[in-house]
């Protein structure tokens, strides 16, 4: 397939133990972009999962004058949550040198659209979609404490918004800098230690089984896959290799989708977040765990990890749903046309209607 994509990378990338220590140092060439006037300030978004570990806290080298959030993420990113925060700050302070988010996806897309949201003027409602983005964004810095979204290499930052569940998808969104840390993941608890990395291993299979599939994709979603077997089917979670593992194949299932696209389980899993708020995480490995007909083997080898590493994923939830939250659900999914196009080709419609979309649904 001919495809013809020119993408943008992150610009630096930081990889090792102990690299957060070096965090500092690495923003500091930002705050004096402009010789001979007064440093910036910094503004850094962190998961409220560490506002209460004092010794956490005193590493982020947040400086006097800099804005330091901690961002609840029991729910996914939605537009007026951006909209506020960026209104926030520019009316207290103005703008920022740059912005820091250290968590998980969600946090790390709250940094992404933020930073976009800076510098482009009205709600980012208008910016969902591809290349709407008018201006680029401030300097942004990503530091993931949990690994498996890719949202550290992505050019999405998917947000939820009165109307629907979209990224602001650009090259403008991609970071300017990133912090691989493994050490940061180490305390994660289990089930969502094994949810988010799942999107990563979920990630991995759709960029390869869809109509886009290319060599590029193959090479990071072939790798990606053989780390995650590694983590979740052989090693423990003692292994000290064990979070350096999920860390790097997290980045490369990410970097598989820069050249490819999600597929089925993506599209589900975006209903599910938008009708009934369901994190994006577990909600892939909901609806993932159905999908058999599509995914066939790979499905299969999910089960084996989850069984491997005695996870819960929820079942029967379909009995509890009324057949009007299940339409909303489909009509959310059958409205990504990108992602059915890349599973079943352009002609998906086709193969695919909404009645399709709701027996998935059922099956949950």
């Amino acid at each position: 397939m001919n495809l013809f994509r020119n993408f943008k990378s992150v610009t630096k990338t930081c990889y090792g133990r102990g690299s957060f220590g070096k965090l500092g140092e690495i923003l500091e060439p930002i705050r004096t972009v402009t010789p001979g006037q007064a440093p910036g300030f910094m503004v850094f978004v962190v998961d409220d999962y560490f506002a209460d570990n004092s010794d956490f806290k005193k590493r982020i080298p947040n400086k006097a004058g800099d804005e330091l959030f901690f961002i609840s993420t029991l729910k996914e990113p939605y537009t007026e949550q951006i909209d506020a925060l960026r209104d926030d700050i520019v009316k207290r302070r103005g703008m920022p040198a740059g912005i820091i988010g250290i968590g998980g996806g969600t946090v790390m897309d709250i940094a992404k659209a933020t930073a976009l949201m800076f510098t482009n003027e009205g709600s980012s409602v208008q910016y969902q979609g591809l290349n709407l983005i008018k201006k680029p964004g401030i300097y942004h810095c990503g530091v993931p404490t949990i690994s498996g979204t890719g949202a550290e290499v992505s050019m999405t930052a998917v947000l939820t918004g009165p109307v629907k569940k979209l990224g602001l998808k650009c090259d403008w969104t991609v970071f300017d800098q990133i912090v691989l840390d493994p050490d940061l993941i180490a305390s994660v608890p289990t089930d969502q230690w094994f949810y988010t990395g799942m999107d990563t291993y979920i990630h991995s299979v759709e960029a390869i089984t869809g109509t886009k599939k290319n060599t590029f994709a193959e090479a990071y979603s072939e790798k990606s896959l053989e780390m995650c077997r590694e983590v979740f089917l052989k090693m423990d979670r003692t292994n000290v290799k064990s979070d350096e593992f999920l860390m790097v194949a997290s980045y490369m299932g990410g970097l598989s989708l820069t050249y490819s696209e999600v597929g089925v389980c993506h599209a589900l899993s975006y209903g599910l977040g938008k009708v009934l708020e369901i994190h994006h995480c577990i909600a892939n490995c909901i609806a993932f765990d159905k999908l058999e007909d599509v995914y066939g083997e790979y499905v299969q080898e999910f089960k084996t990890m989850v069984k491997h590493n005695k996870v819960h994923i929820p079942q029967g939830l379909a009995k509890d749903w009324s057949e009007e939250t299940i339409s909303a659900m489909a009509e959310v999914a059958y409205n990504l046309p990108h992602m059915w196009d890349h599973a079943f080709g352009p002609d998906w419609q086709k193969v695919l209607d909404r009645e399709r979309i709701k027996g998935w649904y059922r099956r949950m």
